[in-house]
């Protein structure tokens, strides 16, 4: 009779794993963890410096330091709260049949050498490597490895994220005409014709004769009205961008999220909307993360910090120009732009200058958000102090980094986990007004 797999699986962490969530040895629930020493030989790279990877690097090695006190005299260390272990495996004797397969001597061909021999020792057992790696998975394939994918912080499917725009068809006229009196909100009776309204959600209302568009306000819990806003001279050229204008503008509402394909507007609305509040607001932060060129870091272009950096603000610059644009040359409102950004009260700024930084009293906007991490954007939401509003933008479909993609982004993640708070809202720009030639380009290159 063949043996029984144990219920306990065992799971091989990849380096990438650690680096994109520190607490990852509490995600396993009950089963056993095995960190490959050429693991801990990567980490040891990433434990000086400023971005979020070397402050996962550092922590998860703090943990591991602490559990190595422990009183057991095995090499086997038990989770807290979890009947599952962790140990370390110093392994480096090649298996003849991955050194057959992969014969450069590397990190991750140690790494799965160990996987290998962990699974040939342990027939009764499911062995898996994780890896947010796709090359690293499928290298483990190719030795009949199970190896799969760190989904703790995945969302489950992409037609599955909020829009939070929702087209009613069919709505009563009476209830249409209620929104654009002088009421502004439509009777409880005819809300109960839209099913399940949730917090700051968006609709838009129509049937044969009439449309209105409409949002539903948690506070006063109704549908109410939604003008067309402007702000800063920027106009909404469609719904969407006037349910995002509303929002932005909106002091009861402290988080937001904006997605869309290149040329919808995000960056643009955000930005307009903070100069319009500026006066309520002590700063109002533009901040991006900066992904490296062709996979180069910042340090080979040329010049000084400022000079490295300048061509990743530049997309957030140009947003700001436009804006001057808007108005003549004389125009006080461009100047106070220029005032502004001399005084510091207008910050453009890469993503880590902020990190570590409470912040009272900001409008904070965060571009290319998508290519974030769920614990980065976790780090910068817990920094908003008292008086703050955070707006997050990006594109879930256009990822620049190696390790995310459309479900394990920090942007979905952020929508999927804050959909239905009283605070928070999103909205899906669907339409580019850039050009009608970006537009074309977006749907069919």
């Amino acid at each position: 009779m063949p043996k029984t797999k144990s219920k306990t699986k065992l799971f091989i962490l990849d380096t990438n794993v650690i680096l994109h969530d520190s607490e990852c040895l509490y995600n396993f629930q009950d089963n056993d963890i095995v960190i490959p020493i050429s693991v801990l030989e990567e980490l040891d790279q990433f434990k000086r410096g400023n971005e979020q990877i070397h402050y996962n690097a550092r922590e998860f090695l703090r943990q591991l330091d602490t559990l190595s006190y422990s009183d057991t005299k095995t090499d086997h260390k038990v989770l807290e709260d979890h009947q599952g272990t962790v140990r370390v495996v110093v392994n480096h004797n090649w298996h003849q049949d991955v050194e057959a397969s992969f014969q450069e001597d590397n990190p991750d061909h140690r790494i799965l050498n160990c996987a290998f021999k962990l699974a040939e020792d342990n027939p009764d057992r499911e062995v898996v490597l994780i890896s947010k790696d796709t090359n690293m998975r499928l290298k483990a394939r190719s030795l009949h490895l199970h190896a799969e994918d760190y989904t703790t912080d995945k969302i489950e499917s992409i037609e599955k994220i909020y829009t939070g725009v929702r087209l009613i068809e069919n709505f009563p006229s009476e209830a249409i005409d209620q929104l654009y009196s002088d009421q502004g909100f439509i009777d409880s009776d005819l809300l109960a014709k839209i099913d399940n309204p949730i917090p700051n959600e968006n609709f838009i209302l129509r049937n044969g004769q009439k449309s209105g568009l409409a949002t539903y306000c948690p506070q006063s819990e109704n549908l109410v009205h939604v003008d067309k806003l402007h702000a800063y001279g920027i106009k909404p050229r469609n719904v969407e961008q006037s349910f995002a204008i509303r929002a932005l503008l909106d002091p009861d509402i402290k988080l937001i999220s904006i997605t869309g394909k290149a040329g919808t507007g995000k960056t643009l609305l955000a930005l307009a909307a903070a100069l319009k509040q500026r006066s309520d607001y002590r700063q109002i932060y533009l901040a991006r993360p900066i992904i490296p060129l062709s996979n180069k870091d910042i340090g080979f272009l040329p010049g000084d910090i400022q000079s490295k950096i300048d061509p990743y603000m530049k997309p957030l610059f140009d947003n700001l120009s436009f804006i001057k644009h808007q108005f003549k040359k004389n125009d006080p409102r461009a100047k106070k732009i220029d005032e502004l950004l001399e005084v510091d009260k207008l910050v453009i700024t890469p993503l880590t200058y902020i990190r570590g930084r409470s912040f009272q009293k900001v409008f904070f906007i965060v571009d290319e958000a998508q290519n974030l991490t769920p614990h980065e954007v976790k780090t910068i939401i817990t920094r908003a102090g008292e008086g703050t509003k955070i707006v997050f933008t990006g594109d879930i479909n256009q990822i620049d980094q190696p390790y995310l993609d459309s479900l394990s982004n920090g942007l979905s993640y952020l929508i999927n986990r804050f959909t239905g708070q009283s605070v928070y809202t999103h909205v899906t720009l669907q339409k580019g007004e850039r050009s009608a030639l970006a537009d074309l380009a977006s749907n069919l290159l």
